[in-house]
Order: structure tokens, then sequence, then C-alpha cells
């Protein structure tokens, strides 16, 4: 009897930007790549991830805007299917360091720290943490949404 081989998916921890379309605050290109997102998911070819930063950066947006009972219901929806990853005391205080560097955004180096801890990609559309990153010939975990293939 010939056994089957179980496909290993991609683990992708989600920039902010790709969970705001969720909430139904429009991003620009990050509402067509979820969707191709959602067929690999449907598929088993990726698990995607978040974390506890993901969701305060989405109550940030939030507070600054008027949003309706709908948007405020499915904010948290994507914890049915994404998984949740924690944030260690080593991560924050790598961060840190990181920004020292001379990126400022603290919340975009956290989550590349953290998707590295876990052998996850990061998947961002911040073309300047991906330079940034690249310059310092950092660990390529950082995926920026061009050079990914959906």
């Amino acid at each position: 009897m010939r056994k089957s081989k179980k496909l290993t998916s991609l683990g992708i921890l989600l920039d902010t930007s790709f969970l705001l379309p969720i909430v139904g605050i429009r991003v620009k290109y990050a509402e067509t790549i979820l969707e191709s997102l959602r067929v690999k998911f449907r598929k088993g070819e990726v698990e995607i991830y978040y974390t506890d930063l993901n969701l305060l950066e989405i109550a940030w947006k939030l507070a600054k805007i008027q949003y309706s009972p709908t948007t405020r219901a499915g904010a948290f929806k994507h914890r049915e299917n994404f998984k949740k990853i924690s944030i260690s005391s080593e991560v924050l205080l790598e961060a840190l360091e990181l920004r020292k560097r001379g990126f400022k955004d603290i919340i975009d180096l956290v989550l590349y720290i953290a998707a590295r801890e876990n052998n996850l990609k990061f998947l961002t559309l911040d073309r300047g943490m991906a330079s940034f990153l690249k310059k310092r010939a950092l660990q390529g975990t950082n995926q920026t949404a061009k050079r990914m293939s959906f």
C-alpha cells in the first residue's frame, strides 16, 4: 500500500494591513492578496497567524473612524481560521535593539522577529521595512506582497 505524502503548509504571520479589510477598512492591494490567501488556506497550503499586537493596531484604527456595529462584530472573526502566536520578552527586547538600527515602526519589528522566532514568513506591504531588512542582511523571513506569488 502506498502512503500519500502530506503537504506541508506555509505559515504566514500577517502584518495588520492584511487584517484591516476584514473589519471593513480598505487597504490598497491587501484585499486581492487576502483573497489569494483564502484560496490557499482552503486548499491547506497556508496557515495564517496573528498576534495581540495585530488586534491592538486594529483597535487603534477603529478608534480613529466611525465604524458600524457589523464592523465591530467582524473585528475579531478572523480568529476562527487564524492561529495566534505569543510575543515573548526576548522578541520585544530584540525589536528594541533592531529599532536602534534605523527602522522606527516597533510593531512591525516585533511582528518580523516573532515570525522569525516561530519559523513563519512575515507578510507585509511595507516596502520600507523590506528595504531596511535587506540593507542590513537580516534573516529573510520578511516577504513583501509583490515578492510572494499569489
